[in-house]
């Protein structure tokens, strides 16, 4: 019996048993914990400008779905818009997030604020931009400050003429973003210098950067 015990090499919790600390059970939770602290993408701001409820009448009752207008951007000057429908809430969302991402593209912004004023419009909404001096803040409300945060401007003031239907004020705001210039272009299409194209706040000997 004792010559049995010997040639065993060890009880389960010896160092030839399946019980050992060394094995490769230890190597997998080693492999885990490098995968969790692995850095993620880059993180955005992502803004539920509006979630309404929709209802399809049919054979035998309705059927009701969601439709959510969500704004994307990374506070540096990139934003994008996405629509998603979907029967629940959540997926609407995740699916304008998707899109929103997809849709994301670089806009030209001064410092914290905008270049110049502009006006655009989308459908029935109208939307007014106009640079506005350090610390003033976005004076917005709803999408158009979604849209101006997520860009990353902090200095605005806006206006929302027409009608006040949430997605065409966000298309309209995006569409007015697209129409930004620099100062030397914009100051070149209307005949003038840049030095004068430029608010108190930003002459700097001259300068328009």
């Amino acid at each position: 019996m004792q010559q049995r015990n010997n040639r065993s090499g060890g009880g389960p919790g010896g160092p030839g048993g399946r019980g050992g600390g060394g094995g490769r059970g230890g190597r997998r939770d080693d492999r885990a914990r490098e995968q969790k602290q692995e850095p993620e993408g880059p993180t955005y701001d992502e803004r539920v400008v509006d979630i309404g409820r929709t209802a399809k009448v049919v054979k035998g009752g309705r059927k009701f779905g969601f439709r959510a207008v969500v704004v994307v951007g990374d506070n540096k000057g990139t934003v994008g818009v996405g629509v998603g429908k979907a029967r629940e809430v959540p997926d609407a969302v995740r699916k304008g997030t998707e899109k929103a991402r997809k849709a994301m593209r670089q806009y030209l912004i001064a410092g914290n604020s905008i270049p110049h004023p502009v006006t655009a419009k989308f459908g029935a909404s109208q939307v007014m931009l106009k640079p506005a001096t350090p610390g003033t803040g976005v004076i917005a409300g709803g999408g158009v400050r979604a849209v101006l945060e997520c860009v990353g401007v902090s200095d605005v003031l806006t206006k929302s003429l027409g009608s006040s239907n949430k997605l065409n004020v966000v298309r309209a705001t995006v569409l007015a973003l697209s129409q930004m210039q620099s100062v030397e272009m914009e100051a070149k299409r209307r005949g003038k210098n840049a030095g004068d194209m430029l608010p108190p706040w930003r002459k700097t000997n001259g300068n328009a950067n």
